[in-house]
């Protein structure tokens, strides 16, 4: 089952996500803004366009 998409501003990611796209693979697209790929790695942080949700690269 999808997870609703946008629901949180932050969202902790790690490298098994990547690359890293807003939404998630696993949220439903039915209701969100068109998929955008997100350059985490440079920095370890990203802000979607769209949406404003702020991914944070989590180290392992």
């Amino acid at each position: 089952m999808s997870t609703p998409a946008n629901t949180e501003r932050r969202y902790e990611v790690s490298r098994s996500d990547l690359p890293l796209s807003c939404p998630l693979p696993s949220m439903a697209l039915w209701n969100s803004h068109p998929r955008v790929y997100l350059p985490v790695e440079a920095t370890g942080e990203a802000v979607c366009p769209y949406c404003g949700a702020h991914f944070v690269l989590k180290e392992s």
